[in-house]
């Protein structure tokens, strides 16, 4: 059991999530910090229009007259399968779990109450009716409520939907006010932070011992909460064995397995990943990047075929979404290199299965990716060097203010030819399979002449040429030169990748996005948005960059056996320890580039959790691929 200190009641969070892309999600002390806390945050159109219904609830407790809110005495915490929490109360002992079923929008909340003498609990709902990026007006919205003995029907003015609020044990009274919650994370980040929830009412019991449930729902259905609550820990446990079939169990795989299981979301009638919690809804670029982690490594192939065809389906010449929109569930297309990283997430999920039917049903997808490149799309091309020139802003370093991109990156980003030569070798294997006349290989032995001629400048790397002139700015993003199964670069250019971006980058949580030797490096990521905005891909560390980095270097040392050891200790295990210091059980979107490297950001990003899932198994464990060597080492395939 975690021992909770005073200063972590408001600096530690918890999440849980259902399938949907539906959460709950607060601190460990009970206080909402950010607007996009909430017990029940539900999914209108999964995974994204996120309502915020439930915003908390106050627990007291009365003990001979005298009342105690129990967010107070809070003694200890544990992330089992569920999160769950423990009070203390001059002899009395509480125990509270909260969980969604998965698929629904419900969230439920278990307590068990032990004591010496017969003592009154209340739990007082507080509701609210929003979208989680927004903030309530109490003289805006009204909210409506059909009591009943065991709970209520709420009805909100502004959705289409109604909340429904009930014990299995408890009994409700009706009681109305309106208070105004404050969220200083929010205030922090310059962002609103006064919102007007309503408490409803309470529920009440009278008992020295005994277990009950207080569930929130806007599904119509009937719920058992006992019955929900077993299948829910089943299914959990379920995910646990299947990993542990060929992994050998460690507590912190128990709670990075289990935080994998967030992400993967439905979308239509298959599946998603959602990018992180709280605010990002299903991103492609994050999706692919982390779809061996969550999706090949936990052998959920099911899963990653549901999302690569997923994506297949809102191909557009040529091009993935970037993005869909959390309000109006629209598609983004605005980047250079997600296309390029389903080419090879296909590839992955093939080394995995040989599964090379359903490859076949993506093949067509796959060509118009390369035969778009080749011809223009959107901005992008394959110039007359064979390698592919972009705008402004199409890179994973996007950040826009004002409609100017911060890291503009425009011309020939290093990854971006990383990427399109590993896609162009994967495009030669599957063409031998599948026929294809095309000569992949004749395309990527040009860009790689070409890029072996342009980039390499004053022994390392350029981050972007631009006609010509290169740009040598210390990025984390040559190190994919080092890391992709197909690699323009030999042995001794990877050993100056890997050593060059160890020097200048590494940090205990991930590499830095720009060299603290750069003029334009900023250490912290804080203030409003703008300064916040200009941090991000300027000095700001990224935890998911953990993974294509022990790759590489462990590529550099084949493996070995103490190098593996090396990696665990020096790159992985520091940051696999912070899923005890930001949100329990799982891993931040980024971190300061100064020391303390303070995690900021989402507080559970999907390829934070999946990078470091992903080198665990195939770098350290050596846990690597079934069919690996078959389309790897071979160059005809199958």
């Amino acid at each position: 059991m975690l021992h909770i200190e005073p200063r972590e009641i408001e600096s530690k969070e918890w999440i849980v999530t259902n399938g949907l892309g539906s959460y709950a999600s607060s601190t460990l002390g009970g206080i909402n910090t950010r607007k996009f806390h909430g017990l029940l945050v539900a999914s209108l159109t999964p995974p994204v229009k996120r309502w915020v219904f439930v915003s908390n609830l106050e627990e007291r407790l009365k003990i001979k007259g005298i009342v105690y809110d129990l967010k107070d005495h809070i003694s200890g915490f544990v992330l089992d399968v569920f999160p769950m929490f423990f009070y203390e109360i001059g002899g009395v002992h509480i125990e509270k779990t909260i969980f969604m079923p998965y698929g629904r929008n419900t969230t439920i909340v278990k307590y068990q109450i032990a004591a010496s003498e017969e003592t009154e609990f209340s739990i007082h709902p507080i509701v609210n009716s929003r979208h989680f990026y927004d903030v309530t007006n109490k003289d805006v919205v009204t909210i409506e409520q059909r009591p009943f003995e065991r709970g209520a029907v709420i009805s909100p003015s502004n959705v289409d939907v109604q909340l429904s609020v009930f014990s299995d044990k408890c009994r409700y009274e009706k009681d109305e006010e309106w208070v105004q919650s404050y969220y200083n994370m929010d205030d922090e980040r310059g962002e609103q932070c006064l919102d007007d929830v309503l408490m409803t009412g309470k529920f009440l019991i009278d008992s020295k011992e005994d277990d009950f449930y207080i569930v929130f729902t806007t599904e119509t259905e009937e719920i058992d909460p006992n019955e929900a609550y077993k299948n829910e820990c089943s299914r959990k446990k379920a995910l646990l064995s299947n990993f542990y079939a060929r992994v050998q169990r460690k507590d912190f795989l128990d709670e990075l397995v289990l935080s994998s299981d967030s992400f993967i979301v439905k979308r239509g009638a298959k599946k998603s990943i959602i990018a992180g919690y709280h605010w990002f809804s299903d991103w492609g670029r994050d999706a692919l990047i982390s779809l061996p982690g969550l999706a090949l490594v936990t052998k959920r192939y099911t899963d990653a075929r549901e999302i690569l065809s997923n994506l297949a389906e809102y191909c557009r010449e040529g091009l993935m979404p970037n993005a869909f929109l959390d309000r109006e569930n629209e598609p983004i297309y605005d980047s250079a290199d997600t296309p390029l990283w389903y080419i090879d997430r296909v590839f992955q999920y093939l080394k995995y299965t040989n599964d090379i039917k359903f490859v076949e049903m993506l093949w067509k997808t796959m060509r118009e990716i390369i035969e778009y490149y080749q011809n223009g799309t959107n901005g992008i091309q394959m110039s007359d060097d064979f390698l592919i020139s972009h705008g402004e802003g199409l890179t994973w370093m996007d950040v826009k203010i004002d409609g100017k991109a911060i890291t503009p990156r425009s011309g020939k980003a290093v990854e971006i030819q990383a990427l399109w030569y590993n896609a162009l070798k994967i495009m030669e294997r599957l063409a031998n399979v599948f026929g294809d006349s095309q000569e992949y290989s004749d395309l990527a032995e040009m860009a790689k002449k070409s890029f072996l001629s342009k980039f390499w400048a004053k022994n390392r790397f350029c981050d972007v040429v631009v006609d010509d002139e290169k740009d040598p700015t210390m990025r984390p993003n040559q190190i994919f030169l080092a890391s992709l199964d197909f690699q323009m670069i030999d042995d001794d250019m990877r050993e100056k990748v890997v050593k060059t971006t160890w020097d200048e980058l590494w940090t205990p949580y991930g590499l830095r996005t720009l060299s603290t030797k750069d003029d334009g490096y900023v250490g912290k990521y804080v203030g409003d948005w703008d300064r916040r905005e200009r941090a991000y891909h300027n000095g700001t560390v990224w935890a998911w960059l953990v993974g294509p980095f022990t790759t590489a270097f462990l590529k550099t040392k084949n493996h070995e056996k103490k190098w593996r050891e090396f990696a665990l200790s020096t790159f992985l295990l520091p940051i696999i320890e912070n899923r005890k210091q930001g949100c329990m059980g799982t891993i931040n979107e980024i971190f300061d580039g100064d020391f303390p490297h303070t995690p900021r950001g989402c507080v559970s990003q999907a390829w934070s959790v999946a990078e470091i899932l992903r080198a665990y198994a195939e770098d350290v464990l050596m846990l690597r691929p079934k069919y690996e060597c078959l389309w790897v080492t071979s160059s005809k395939g199958i």
